[in-house]
């Protein structure tokens, strides 16, 4: 059976190829629209679901364990949807594992808070997040695989790139509604219409979303040929680390180990450090991280149409020797100067952004094309999700390197140690842009 992502030519998609394509996109648009929720919608409302009289402290750490919640979920929900995607088919596991998500999305938007039922609210609403975390880890772990072996093997770098625009797009729409919303209704206070109900309004879009995809994946995308044609294997996790496999495995966890390093010190620490010592308002780092994620898009696309042109081994050995350098001190440059200037406070932001960031371009390409048809769900949500753990911990490397250092900077630190992971672990692996897919799911035993 001819697999349509082996074609070479640039002929015009299998209308197939086009909704699996589509509903990949889709759904990590959707996957990421969630998994910020918490984050960028319910941190003006987090006092709904904590004591009156809890301190700054507490109030952090509760926040932070939603957050933490989450990606632990992660993980666990590409081990358990990865041996499934594997064996019995990457779409019924997408549409198990989306509605998952959207159902416990939705039942986060009706959860009352500490007034209703007191410490319980936080404590369900974290089992929740935990929950939500493992449907979440299935989306990505079978979407993408079915996306990829979907994908002409000539432009397998490009689709796989607009897959993963998915995440900066969605991060940039739920901050502006989220900013919309805090326009529009008061946030002061417990009883403030934000604090109340005007939180729930994107987790029942989120879930909305998510249903939405549901019915578009059940109706429009196929099973994967390539997938079919394999027959699947029947122990994918036993094979995944044994051989070959398990060291495919190390190399790609060492290198997204680098990508999930960089990519903290831009999401997780430089909006914070765009409040202080930059000085930007709230509304006006909004503002800047909207429109560094807009340009990010197109510099995922970038990132994935050069790998497939020079290869991703030296692109990525070359992007990460240039993030290290040209990255680092444009980091410490606006740290430093700290400009006055919004517009080159969002210049340099956005700089600084396609240097680190847009290399995750190729995450969703390099993966797949990393592991054979029997185990590729499997290695690809492993090792997507496995490797963010020690990056996870990014702020007590933080804390411990402010015994030598001032505080601001520990953050160059993480970006260079994270940019050398990259190009070890790109150097580490062999150049497989011309992987077959075909080839590989016949010799799949």
């Amino acid at each position: 059976m001819a697999a349509v992502a082996n074609r070479r030519d640039d002929e015009a998609l299998d209308p197939r190829a086009k909704h699996a394509i589509r509903g990949a996109f889709l759904g990590f648009f959707v996957d990421i629209f969630d998994i910020y929720l918490p984050i960028v919608v319910l941190a003006p409302a987090l006092i709904y679901f904590v004591s009156p009289q809890i301190g700054g402290t507490a109030s952090t750490i509760i926040g932070a364990s939603i957050f933490a919640a989450t990606l632990v979920g992660r993980p666990v929900g590409a081990l358990i949807f990865g041996r499934f995607a594997d064996t019995i088919g990457r779409k019924r596991t997408t549409i198990v594992a989306v509605s998952g998500f959207g159902a416990i999305t939705l039942l986060l938007a009706l959860m009352p808070g500490y007034q209703q039922i007191g410490i319980a609210a936080v404590i369900i609403f974290i089992v929740l997040r935990f929950l939500d975390g493992i449907f979440l880890g299935g989306e990505y772990t079978s979407a993408s695989p079915l996306a990829m072996e979907y994908s002409p093997q000539a432009k397998r770098g490009y689709y796989g790139a607009l897959v993963m625009t998915g995440f900066p797009l969605a991060y940039a729409t739920i901050s502006l509604i989220t900013m919309f919303l805090l326009f529009l209704l008061p946030s002061e206070g417990l009883n403030s219409p934000y604090v109340q109900w005007g939180w729930r309004i994107p987790f029942l879009l989120g879930a909305v979303l998510a249903f939405g995809f549901v019915v578009y994946y059940s109706r429009s995308v196929s099973e994967s040929e390539v997938f079919e044609q394999s027959g699947g294997s029947e122990s994918p996790l036993k094979d995944l680390f044994s051989g070959d496999n398990l060291k495919n495995f190390l190399q790609v966890f060492v290198m997204m180990t680098g990508f999930w390093l960089t990519l903290n010190t831009v999401a997780a620490v430089l909006p914070g450090l765009l409040g202080d010592p930059v000085g930007l308002s709230s509304t006006s780092v909004t503002i800047t991280l909207v429109i560094a994620n807009v340009i990010l898009a197109g510099g995922y696309v970038l990132a994935g149409v050069i790998s497939q042109r020079i290869g991703r081994r030296p692109f990525l050995i070359g992007i990460g020797l240039v993030m290290s350098v040209a990255g680092t001190l444009l980091y410490y440059v606006l740290i430093s100067a700290a400009p006055k200037n919004l517009f080159v406070v969002i210049f340099l932001t956005t700089v600084i952004t396609l240097l680190v960031v847009s290399p995750w371009g190729l995450a969703t390409t390099y993966i797949n094309e990393r592991f054979q048809t029997g185990v590729r769900a499997s290695g690809f949500g492993l090792g997507y999700s496995l490797a963010v753990i020690i990056p996870s911990f990014y702020a007590f490397y933080q804390a411990g390197l402010e015994t030598f250092m001032p505080a601001e900077y520990t953050v160059l630190v993480l970006l260079v140690l994270g940019a050398l992971l990259i190009v070890g672990g790109a150097a580490w692996g062999p150049e497989i842009r011309d992987v077959d897919f075909s080839e590989d799911a016949r010799e799949t035993p």
